[in-house]
């Protein structure tokens, strides 16, 4: 596997070109976005790198075989091709996991299972043994993609997902995905060089994500396993070198970080979190209602937060999003907030207008990521010198 070769990195709608400007800024080659992917190019060590430090992809897939694929009988014959103890060995558990948009199969159970058959029997040929399934935890993982008459059949690098980066050991109710929190974080222009708050932080993922973005820490430094790590080639001392390397261009942050929830057991769950993600130096937590609040700083502020819906989470939607409006307006100026929503509707009550709109997915919930923008001095009434009051 020396040299460079193409690889595939999954992510959600709309992070396509945050995606492929992480790339690119790690230097990767032949960046080109797709539909909830970007294709690139790299070496062994790249493809490490990319799963250590890439925030807002969920996937690394090193493709290994495409072929043109018109019944179950040539699905078999070009999988049983490829020489699968090249890439792992019998002691190695495996599961397959089939996506589809077939002019010819369309049950993607059956697939998954005709690979299966064909690895197998290919490792028996080779091997005199076959390797075991394990559909809950294997050590590694086979993508086979089918569009119209094609299939590719990938390595995936990752394992579990990415957004499962090792820190967030508990959570409440909603909690938000940490690959979409950094990416909306990334969309909300988020560098670091502010203070930030999440007045509604849940088990806080947004301020870890933006702690770690902050610090240019690596996004999985947090995490232990990846499938690459069961693959043959894998090298060890490489992997080692590329961590010390990425943690090498950590950065110092000299701002504040700060995280409200009225729930007590959300701020003790986001506390621990924050622990465990080794960010407590940056990163305070208080229980605190928002709507009770003030701005506790005089500089410039940044903020992201995702409030309830009223999906999971049981809200008076318009008295609750139009308290939202009125502590912004009232008691937060020089501030950028930015929310998440998939509740459309109650963006009416926030009663300010947002100076910009993204649309993004939570889940399978289209939602929107607004941004309000109060300006400094808009929290204190100003007066004229005869002691009228004065518009702002």
């Amino acid at each position: 596997m020396a040299g460079n070769f193409k690889m595939l990195a999954k992510t959600f709608y709309g992070f396509e070109p945050i995606l492929a400007k992480e790339l690119r800024d790690l230097g990767a080659g032949h960046v080109k976005e797709g539909v909830r992917n970007v294709t690139f190019e790299g070496d062994t060590g790249f493809m490490y790198k990319a799963n250590l430090c890439l925030r807002t992809a969920l996937k690394i897939f090193k493709p290994i075989a495409t072929f043109k694929v018109l019944n179950e009988k040539e699905l078999y014959q070009n999988v049983n091709r490829i020489n699968w103890p090249k890439y792992f060995d019998c002691g190695k558990t495996f599961a397959i996991d089939t996506t589809m948009h077939s002019d010819v199969f369309n049950n993607s159970l059956f697939v998954s299972q005709k690979v299966k058959d064909a690895l197998v029997d290919k490792f028996r040929a080779v091997e005199r043994q076959r390797p075991n399934v394990n559909t809950h935890d294997p050590d590694v993982r086979i993508n086979v993609h089918l569009y119209k008459n094609f299939c590719s059949v990938s390595l995936d690098s990752s394992g579990s997902s990415l957004h499962q980066r090792g820190y967030r050991i508990a959570t409440n109710i909603a909690p938000i995905n940490e690959v979409l929190a950094a990416g909306l974080l990334l969309s909300s222009g988020w560098d670091g060089e502010t203070d930030f708050m999440d007045p509604m932080c849940g088990s806080g993922t947004f301020l870890i994500e933006a702690g770690m973005i902050a610090c240019n820490i690596p996004a999985n430094i947090n995490r232990e396993n990846y499938a690459f790590m069961h693959w043959n080639d894998y090298d060890d001392e490489l992997h080692n070198k590329i961590v010390d390397a990425s943690l090498n261009k950590t950065r110092e942050f000299h701002y504040k970080i700060i995280g409200y929830d009225k729930a007590p057991s959300a701020v003790r769950k986001a506390q621990e979190n924050v622990d465990n993600a080794n960010l407590s130096e940056y990163i305070s937590i208080e229980r605190k209602d928002f709507f009770r609040t003030e701005k506790p700083i005089d500089a410039k502020l940044h903020m992201v937060f995702n409030p309830p819906y009223g999906e999971r989470l049981q809200i008076d939607v318009e008295d609750f999003y139009s308290k939202i409006g009125d502590t912004l307006k009232q008691q937060y100026p020089d501030t950028n907030a930015w929310l998440i929503t998939s509740n459309l509707e109650a963006l009416k009550y926030v009663g300010l207008r947002p100076s910009r709109k993204i649309k993004t997915y939570n889940g399978k919930l289209e939602s929107r990521l607004v941004k309000y923008e109060m300006y400094a001095g808009s929290k204190k009434a100003k007066f004229n010198p005869d002691g009228q009051e004065a518009k702002s």
